[in-house]
């Protein structure tokens, strides 16, 4: 069919949101900029699929991926010399599209110079009350959101442990049996039992995630078996995912490796490492916080809408 998802009127709503994102960081002071989607480097997350295409299809032409997330290309800019910046663009993941993901999305992105997780996390807050119209965020740690849901410590619990308590909760299948990786048990016990039940009434802001899932984030100086990572869940929605930024190159660097390490493990190829964002890391990244929010799934809690299609014109099988 050639009509779109998304109403008239809620096209109208989507760009009065939009006008108050930009609103608020221009009050702020925040510069908009924009970013390539498509770079020769890439994410090499092993939970994390790239789009590639091959200009001029020729054997000599470099693979381009599109961008999960305008980040590396963002930090370039600010190791460049530039301050605050934000970014309102699309970001691509090739992965199944469902209730609360499509693979072509729109995302908000920004970097404040100088500020930590903690102040960050003071922002996102602000930003989802200006846009919203909602009550100011629960925050708690990852430690104790998992205490107080389940009853466990995560930080300390064995697999064994974890994988008993994915029984006891109905959470079933046969790789529980052979799975070795306390971090994805933690995180199907995460969103299976715990994201569903937090940040109903109002956003809950989520910190201190192990440093065995630090990403780009620092790790906490005063606990190292945690990063200074967090997550904004509303409405049973992952809203955002922010960072105290790493500014170590070659600790990034190491992490990258890492990561393909883990996907020739898990039968996947390798991802070529973003070069020029190492380089960017090596000439100076200024101490700086940065956080990415799915704009789309804002859409659907501003709306009161029940399935991502509807806050987008035209969803990827109809694209």
């Amino acid at each position: 069919m050639f009509e779109p998802n998304l109403t008239w009127q809620n096209a109208k709503k989507r760009a009065e949101v939009i006008y108050q994102i930009r609103s608020f960081f221009y009050q702020k002071g925040v510069v908009e900029i924009e970013t390539p989607l498509l770079s020769q480097g890439t994410v090499t997350d092993k939970y994390m699929e790239a789009f590639a295409t091959q200009p001029n299809s020729t054997a000599s032409s470099p693979t381009y991926y599109l961008q999960t997330s305008p980040e590396f290309a963002m930090k370039r800019l600010l190791a460049a010399g530039y301050k605050d910046i934000y970014q309102l663009c699309k970001a691509f993941r090739d992965e199944e599209q469902g209730r609360y993901h499509n693979p072509e999305f729109t995302i908000l992105e920004w970097y404040r110079v100088g500020i930590d997780h903690r102040e960050l996390m003071q922002e996102v807050d602000a930003l989802l009350m200006s846009v919203l119209a909602c009550k100011s965020s629960e925050i708690i740690t990852y430690r104790n959101i998992f205490i107080k849901e389940l009853a466990i410590d995560p930080l300390t619990a064995t697999t064994e442990e974890l994988k008993r308590l994915l029984y006891e909760k109905g959470v079933e299948g046969e790789w529980i049996v052979n799975e070795i990786d306390k971090d994805i048990l933690l995180q199907v016990l995460f969103s299976e039992c715990i994201e569903k039940n937090i940040g109903q009434d109002k956003p809950c802001i989520v910190y201190e995630f192990p440093a065995s899932q630090a990403s780009l984030a620092k790790i906490c100086q005063e606990n190292p078996k945690v990063s200074e990572r967090f997550e904004v869940y509303f409405k049973g929605i992952e809203l955002a995912n922010g960072f105290h930024e790493l500014c170590d190159a070659t600790e990034q660097l190491a992490r990258f490796k890492r990561d393909n390490i883990h996907r020739v493990k898990e039968g996947k190829d390798t991802k070529p490492i973003d070069k020029r964002f190492i380089e960017a890391l090596e000439s100076g990244l200024p101490s700086c916080s940065g956080v990415a929010l799915g704009i789309d799934r804002l859409l659907m809690i501003a709306l009161g809408l029940n399935h991502i299609e509807q806050s987008i014109c035209f969803m990827f099988d109809n694209a």
